[in-house]
């Protein structure tokens, strides 16, 4: 699995033709009315990535297996969803279960699909769904406060350092700012992540455009751009009508000729995993061998034992070594036995930081 990433947003800004166009399905009933989608569909797609093809063809790989993207089609959000109005339980309970937040906002005009705030303002649509999250979690972490508190004077010294926290990010949620701008100590990060803030996930504001904008977006999508960077966030454009129409292509020499006449390079799908890889610090690094090539996820700084238990926990608890070669290296000499004889395959033990791109060979004794 590479992540998960729930996509969210109000009613009628794309969000189930966004997932049907991204997973190739008709999973999600995309339809021009409030709440179309009332359970999460969930969709799995193929992490596209042209190194992949290469390790393959170079190791004579039977198959090649690249690494997934989850996606969760969330049912649409209303002003008052932090208080239940709309489905607005059921869609916090599903957001807290997802690593990221694709956040799609509607960047175009269109007389013949409704708004549920009759005009078109993707930053106040933002805030909109950023204010009911900021709401959920201030009755969340306030409702914590007097447990913690009698702890706390119990001399119980993880609470007392948990209250800290909760009380840090109250201020912040008070003064209008999600949770994730928390600067945290050294240590802190496990208790932060266990209170399970909705706005301490990463988000990726995802701008759906007119296919006319879709190569260069539009004013709405500009000034989306202009809120993600002043909150440290990422933004993508992309036209969901547009992805709906090459998902029905089969032929990949089709899809790159329908793109190249709209004077796009790549689909939005490759946009919006790129972005996300970048939101949540992923990397990739690869397995190759006379069955197939694979591609696996982690997260940047993740050590070769722990790069290893995501094919196997077996290769973390019995991890001896990871034979390894530079994705560069691999490719320039011609394969795993070339870069053995010129000495670029590299011994390295437990405390090496899995690069991206490593092409990675695992010693183990269970």
């Amino acid at each position: 699995m590479g992540f998960n990433c729930g996509i969210v947003g109000l009613p009628n800004v794309g969000k189930s033709t966004l997932f049907n166009a991204l997973t190739a399905t008709a999973k999600a009933e995309a339809a021009n009315f409030p709440f179309c989608t009332i359970e999460p569909n969930t969709g799995r797609v193929a992490v596209p990535d042209p190194r992949l093809d290469k390790i393959a063809a170079i190791g004579k790989s039977a198959q090649t297996v690249p690494t997934q993207l989850e996606f969760v089609d969330i049912a649409g959000l209303v002003r008052g969803a932090s208080k239940g109005e709309g489905l607005g339980n059921q869609f916090l309970a599903n957001i807290r279960e997802v690593e990221a937040i694709c956040h799609v906002l509607r960047c175009f005009e269109d007389g013949n699909v409704v708004h549920v705030e009759s005009t078109v303002d993707p930053v106040r649509d933002a805030e909109t769904v950023e204010t009911e999250l900021m709401l959920a979690d201030l009755e969340s972490l306030e409702k914590r406060i007097d447990p913690l508190t009698k702890k706390a004077r119990g001399q119980d010294k993880e609470a007392a350092k948990q209250l800290e926290i909760v009380n840090r990010c109250l201020e912040l949620l008070r003064d209008g700012q999600p949770a994730r701008k928390i600067e945290l100590k050294d240590g802190e990060g496990r208790a932060f992540r266990m209170l399970q803030l909705l706005t301490a996930k990463p988000v990726l504001y995802v701008c759906n455009v007119d296919e006319g904008s879709a190569a260069t977006g539009n004013e709405f999508s500009a000034k989306v751009a202009e809120m993600a960077a002043a909150q440290g966030a990422g933004s993508v454009v992309i036209s969901a009508a547009i992805e709906a129409e090459v998902a029905m292509l089969d032929d990949p020499a089709d899809k790159k000729e329908f793109l190249e006449s709209l004077g796009l390079e790549e689909t939005g799908l490759a946009r919006v995993i790129r972005a996300g890889y970048e939101l949540l610090g992923l990397l990739t690094y690869f397995t190759v061998g006379p069955k197939e090539a694979r591609a696996w996820t982690i997260h940047k700084g993740t050590k070769a034992p722990q790069a290893a238990a995501v094919i196997h926990k077996d290769f973390e608890r019995g991890f001896i070594a990871a034979e390894t070669i530079a994705y560069e290296d691999f490719v320039a000499l011609g394969g795993e036995q070339a870069a053995k004889d010129a000495g670029k395959m590299r011994q390295e033990g437990r405390e090496y930081v899995v690069k991206d791109g490593d092409i990675m060979l695992f010693r183990f004794n269970v």
